[in-house]
């Protein structure tokens, strides 16, 4: 299956690793063209943010391990596109 995008719930410490320590982790894995970082929450501890990843042929796994490797934890897929090109989410209004 081609993974085009992935859009993970990722923590971590407020010290370290530093956002861009781990764009650059996960901008090494195989197949990323694109990284986005976004700060969701901050507490006392920890940083809470979604990470948005696009390219070819993504591979789940080789993400979680480059972000446990540089210090943080992913919690979730919050978002998976596959095959051959992206389809965007429309959101729907109610009246």
């Amino acid at each position: 299956m081609n993974v085009r995008r992935l859009v993970l719930d990722v923590d971590k410490a407020v010290s370290t690793p530093t956002l861009i320590d781990l764009a650059d982790a996960i901008s090494s894995v195989k197949g990323v063209e694109s990284v986005n970082l976004t700060v969701t929450e901050i507490d006392i501890e920890t940083v809470g943010f979604n990470v948005t990843i696009e390219g070819q042929n993504l591979v789940y796994e080789d993400f979680v391990n480059a972000i446990e490797h540089v210090g943080a934890v992913v919690h979730s897929i919050d978002q998976l596109v596959a095959g051959d090109r992206i389809v965007e989410e429309i959101k729907r209004g109610r009246t």
